[in-house]
């Protein structure tokens, strides 16, 4: 068993650090860019824009997109950037499905996610489902950075989800009635170009974005067994 898949397995979650060229992350930024601007087509929930406004003024207005690569070749080829394949087929096996793809601006200001499960949106059952959170900011504790429960995947338990109203999450329910402890949280704090991968049963959130300015630009692609 490979260094990826034993760590992964063990603790839920991996980090692989430099994954993605600079270019290649200046390249998705400025596809994020043009999808916000309406260049790629029609997309729901985007902010009419303005005369004038600026790159930053038309990003900052949106907190995600759904499905970025059924409009874009740049954020579909990042679907099957060549690490991601490598460490999917170390972690899931040699015939893998991508589920879906979001693309999260969160400008300074806006809310971050409330403790949750992917497994509990994208229902596979056979506890294939991973994340490939590509960084393409640096993300910090300030600016609202991952935070996961090493491990918490293991039990293999999807915990009952609620409504929340917590200002510092969006409107997304939250897990609840699990036995992990705020303090065994560790916020996962990566350069832009790294990737985050986390199992479908991870418990992960994401605290708001408190910086005074900038991004925490991520691409969230999902992927399962195609078996």
């Amino acid at each position: 068993m490979s260094s990826y898949a034993a760590f992964y397995r063990e603790q839920g979650y991996l980090v692989v650090e430099n994954a993605l060229e600079a270019a290649e992350v200046e390249a998705l930024r400025r596809e994020t860019v043009s999808i916000c601007r309406g260049e790629r087509g029609a997309v729901g929930g985007l902010p009419e824009v303005q005369a004038g406004d600026s790159d930053e003024d038309v990003i900052k207005r949106t907190l995600c997109v759904h499905f970025p690569h059924k409009i874009s070749d740049v954020m579909r080829s990042a679907i099957h950037h060549p690490v991601v394949v490598d460490v999917l087929t170390q972690v899931i096996g040699p015939n893998v499905k991508c589920m879906q793809s979001m693309l999260f601006i969160k400008a300074a200001g806006k809310p971050g996610q409330a403790w949750h499960q992917d497994e509990d949106f994208i229902p596979t059952r056979d506890r294939s489902l991973c994340g490939a959170w590509l960084a393409l900011d640096d993300a910090t504790v300030d600016n609202g950075c991952l935070w996961i429960l090493p491990g918490s995947h293991q039990p293999g338990i999807l915990w009952q989800m609620v409504p929340q109203d917590d200002p510092r999450f969006d409107c997304t329910d939250t897990s609840t009635g699990f036995p992990y402890r705020e303090a065994d949280a560790i916020p996962v704090e990566v350069r832009a170009g790294s990737i985050v991968f986390f199992n479908g049963y991870t418990l992960h959130r994401s605290l708001q974005n408190r910086a005074s300015g900038g991004f925490r630009r991520a691409l969230v692609n999902h992927y399962m067994s195609a078996e």
